[in-house]
């Protein structure tokens, strides 16, 4: 009897909702989604690679991966002048030039660069412990320079200027 009558909506339903009871008994468990980009393990305490990085220690990294260290040890001369020989001496010098190891220092007056001179030795081993060994190898130090008389492409040789009226 229950063949002969029409199938009702509940009935069809109820046929609809225990096949897909079926089919999802059949499916293997779901897993959990995984995010785009690489899995992420706990790194500990300390922050890990792919954390964000104080800007010094990127500089660090930077540089020695790029084998800047020379450059940046020569710049360390020219930059912290002031901090690697003393404000005293500091402030009655500068450094010119660094070539091949030895740096040219200018002081402001001869008696300056006469002090340097027998200074030199100091000098040359607080550069030597604060920026590297083979930086500085010598240092060269020269007083003020005269001012030059020449004016343009060419001179005469002689004296130079002197009292000519009269």
């Amino acid at each position: 009897m229950a063949e002969d009558r029409p199938a009702r909506p509940s009935d069809i339903a109820r046929a609809a909702l225990e096949a897909a009871r079926a089919a999802s008994a059949a499916r293997p468990a779901p897993t959990r989604r995984r995010v785009a980009g690489p899995r992420r393990k706990w790194t500990g305490p300390r922050p890990g690679d792919d954390d964000p990085q104080p800007l010094g220690r990127l500089v660090d990294s930077l540089v020695s991966t790029q084998d800047w260290t020379e450059q940046t040890r020569v710049g360390a001369v020219f930059g912290r002048w002031s901090a690697l020989v003393g404000p005293d001496i500091a402030a009655h010098c500068r450094p010119e030039t660094l070539t091949e190891g030895e740096l040219l220092v200018v002081a402001e007056s001869t008696a300056w660069a006469t002090q340097l001179r027998l200074l030199a030795p100091t000098i040359l081993a607080r550069l030597r412990a604060q920026v590297g060994g083979d930086v500085v190898t010598r240092l060269r130090v020269v007083g003020p320079t005269a001012p030059s008389w020449k004016k343009g492409p060419r001179s005469v040789r002689g004296r130079g200027p002197r009292d000519t009226y009269g």
